[in-house]
């Protein structure tokens, strides 16, 4: 039988998936950036094993990987017969994908302040 290792989370990973998740990133995506952030290459398969996440998952974040541009794909080769698999990694730098999501943030900040600002103009004016 092949022998095989299979990276899985850690306590610090566990931290970053849950810090992203408070941050509004679907569990899903957290999993997936948690999972490659350290540079790793993996096909869905070992993403699945190592992240928690099942396979439909594993594409559902993929997607939106893609969408943000943040992931690479390549073809590799299986040793034997059958079909090339896809390997994956993060090609955009996790400080990067970690800006993304505090502008996000701040984005968000902002127009909460300026609809609380509305507001007061809104009542002070019936004053």
């Amino acid at each position: 039988m092949k022998e095989s290792f299979i990276m899985r989370f850690d306590e610090k990973d566990i931290e970053v998936v849950e810090t992203l998740k408070s941050l509004g990133v679907p569990r899903k995506v957290s999993n997936m950036i948690a999972f490659l952030a350290n540079g790793t290459e993996a096909t869905s398969r070992e993403i699945e094993r190592g992240s928690d996440l099942r396979q439909p998952e594993v594409s559902i974040a993929l997607r939106t990987l893609r969408k943000n541009n943040w992931i690479e794909e390549k073809i590799c080769r299986s040793d034997g017969t059958g079909r090339p698999m896809k390997v994956y990694r993060l090609k955009t730098p996790i400080e990067e994908i970690l800006q993304h999501y505090e502008q996000e943030k701040l984005d968000e900040a902002n127009e909460a302040l300026q609809s609380i600002q509305r507001l007061k103009s809104l009542f002070s004016d019936t004053g």
